[in-house]
């Protein structure tokens, strides 16, 4: 589905599900995990939906995640600090730490445990193409990681979501082994990869539109309306999760049987002409209200306001420390890992200005 209407429509529809029980025979059902991972909210309709999410959610409300902020801006000033020194480096590599850090300290994961965390969700998200049997040692390794996290929580629970999830299980039988991991699995993985997704080409696209990236360095201000349109234009997940009919359906004119795979397609809808005003071109000060990146009814996604801080406080990091940035090599040259699911740079090589200038005054 490939116009707005239709695509907001469908997001919020109960008839398309997200189970993998009404799969037809023939249907693509997406990234194949065991049990105590499968388990999760991106897999599960209401009730199932209902209860787990219920047990999350006040965790991630935006007046919770607005606490985080200053200490999101620490760390990502922090991380951005040898790109400063240096006049130069690769913006993905610098804040790819970021959503990591985040996101271990609100499930309480301890710190020498998180670079291996990173290394696993890389893997799982991008499998080298030389090794084909990574993103299964992958898959095994963090399980056998959240399994022993969890074994530990309950000996010594924090003040953190992953022991609330625990003492739920427990104290209160209101989730299986299966969801609490499966839980903290998908808690991982989301907030790790569209929020440094979602970093990377924001910034990428700011640089290629530099009269918008003047005027967000004239008027910081724009940064939240700023990082919403960013979303809208170059949305880090083009396409929605796949979903399957519960009944035959007619949607836009086309009829689709029972079982199908129906994948909504974000970045079209988000650019469909019939919605937005002149929808290909980047304008920060766009009215964005009713746009689909970060989804739509029941499904929206869950951290949407702590990827929108993180994405304003990295970019803002570098509005006032590397306010004259521009790209080290050509756009046609960046790289980008293969997937159609999610859009992603494999890095963001960048210059400050006087450094681009004092390199060509030396090859002068």
């Amino acid at each position: 589905m490939t116009r707005y209407d239709d695509a907001r429509a469908a997001l919020a529809d109960p008839r398309l599900s997200l189970s993998k029980a009404h799969a037809g025979p023939g249907a693509w059902k997406g990234f194949g995990l065991p049990p105590a991972l499968d388990a999760n909210l991106l897999n599960m309709d209401p009730p199932d939906h209902t209860r787990l999410r219920r047990l999350v959610s006040s965790a991630f409300t935006p007046r919770r995640m607005e606490l985080l902020r200053p200490g999101i801006a620490q760390v990502a000033d922090a991380l951005l600090e040898p790109v400063v020194a240096a006049g130069q480096g690769d913006l993905v590599r610098a804040f790819a730490p970021l959503p990591v850090a985040v996101i271990c300290d609100v499930l309480g994961i301890p710190g020498q445990q998180r670079g291996e965390l990173k290394n696993w969700a890389a893997v799982l998200l991008a499998p080298p193409k030389d090794d084909p049997k990574a993103a299964g040692r992958a898959v095994l390794e963090i399980q056998e990681f959240l399994g022993r996290l969890i074994e530990d929580k309950r000996s010594r629970p924090g003040d953190d979501i992953l022991s609330a999830l625990i003492a739920a299980r427990d104290e209160d039988d209101r989730l299986s082994e299966d969801e609490l991991t499966s839980l903290a699995f998908l808690t991982i993985i989301a907030g790790y990869e569209n929020s440094a997704n979602l970093i990377g080409l924001s910034l990428l696209t700011l640089l290629r539109h530099p009269a918008q990236w003047a005027a967000l360095r004239a008027d910081p201000g724009l940064l939240p309306g700023a990082v919403r349109e960013l979303m809208r234009f170059e949305p880090p997940a083009p396409v929605s999760l796949r979903r399957f009919p519960k009944q035959d359906l007619e949607i836009g004119g086309v009829r689709i049987p029972a079982g199908d795979t129906v994948l909504i397609a974000i970045a079209s809808a988000d650019r469909d002409p019939a919605r937005w005003p002149d929808p290909g071109t980047l304008d920060l000060t766009r009215d964005t209200s009713g746009q689909l990146s970060l989804g739509h009814g029941i499904h929206y996604c869950l951290g949407a306001p702590l990827a929108r801080i993180e994405a304003e406080e990295a970019i803002g990091a570098v509005l006032r420390r590397l306010p004259d940035l521009q790209l080290a090599v050509p756009v046609g040259e960046l790289g980008w890992r293969p997937s159609f699911r999610s859009r992603a740079l494999r890095s963001l090589p960048v210059r400050a200005a006087e450094a681009g200038q004092r390199q060509r005054g030396a090859l002068h």
